[in-house]
């Protein structure tokens, strides 16, 4: 939880800290597996109400896990058209003419136009699932086994990380406040200063961030939407009437003129260094997309296993009990 609380409440809305959370959940989730099996509680001990509730949980954890992982394919299906943007402009080659910064302007004014309506429905399905999930956050008061005590209490600890980094996940992702809780903790743990210390701050900066009007999106979404307005901004006054308007993708570059508008050097270098940017920006956003994708995909598998593991072992007390 210390290793969760960012430098800058900003660094929250990206890519990078997502991936981070993300990490740290299949981090406690897989660390839960190996406490279950260094204990060798048995499986026939366990409350059935509390197994119940486990396997309705995880349920709703993989819900969750769809849901981002739909997303972050809506973000890559964004990805297409700047890539395409950076095929036309072909940056480390010769300037590109009139027909190909016109090509890339509507591109990215596309990709401009599909940010402005980015807010996913299925990302607004994830409220529900985690008032769920906290409604029925409890540490069970059954008369275990000193194991079964230690068992209960670090289940209790991660569902409590569980829900609260997957609330801050959807906040940042949707530029939302809703998602956001107060978890009140009753009983005395070892984390538990680490995790009050972590959900103040989050939670009051970002609150803060959302009543301030600010329109909040992911830092590498951010980059590249400054990027593509500068760009967008610069070739505005291009003159497009001088060159066909279909272009083959293949005719290079410096067989066309470039525009006459930039025969001024410093239109020019401010041209140029934008793409650059545009260039970087693109690089990372996928970088970052991709890395995030996998590191969600691993904890779903680690979900799946872990549900997978307890029937295991029911269905062989069962077996046990018959004979």
């Amino acid at each position: 939880m210390r290793k969760l609380h960012p430098e800058v409440i900003s660094d929250v809305f990206s890519l990078s800290w997502i991936k981070h959370a993300v990490k740290s959940l299949s981090d406690v989730h897989a660390d839960i597996k190996t406490l279950l099996m260094e204990l060798q509680f048995p499986v026939s001990d366990w409350d059935e109400r509390w197994i119940h509730e486990y396997f309705e949980n995880s349920v709703k954890m993989l819900d969750i896990c769809n849901t981002l992982s739909a997303e972050l394919a809506r973000l890559d299906q964004g990805q297409l058209l700047l890539r395409y943007v950076l095929r036309i402009l072909d940056i480390p080659t010769s300037f590109p003419s009139s027909e190909q910064l016109r090509r890339a302007r509507v591109s990215l004014d596309d990709w401009l136009k599909k940010q402005a309506n980015s807010l996913s429905p299925k990302l607004e399905k994830c409220h529900a699932i985690l008032q769920i999930l906290h409604d029925t956050l409890c540490l069970p008061r059954i008369k275990y086994s000193a194991k079964g005590r230690v068992l209960m209490r670090a289940f209790y600890g991660v569902e409590v990380m569980t829900l609260f980094t997957c609330s801050i996940i959807i906040a940042a992702l949707t530029g939302c406040s809703k998602p956001l809780m107060d978890l009140h903790i009753v009983d005395e743990f070892l984390w538990l200063e680490a995790f009050n210390n972590l959900q103040a701050f989050l939670n009051e900066e970002l609150r803060r961030q959302f009543l301030s009007g600010k329109v909040m999106m992911l830092k590498e979404i951010k980059a590249l939407k400054m990027s593509a307005l500068m760009f967008h901004s610069l070739t505005n006054r291009i003159d497009y009437g001088d060159e066909p308007a279909q272009l083959s993708m293949d005719v290079k570059k410096d067989e066309l003129n470039s525009p006459m508008e930039y025969a001024d050097p410093e239109r020019r270098r401010r041209l140029q260094e934008c793409m650059t940017d545009l260039t970087d920006g693109v690089v990372v956003f996928g970088h970052e997309l991709d890395s995030l994708s996998k590191q969600v995909n691993d904890f779903f598998h680690i979900l799946l296993t872990g549900r997978d593991a307890l029937l295991c072992n029911l269905r062989a007390s069962s077996i046990s009990k018959k004979q």
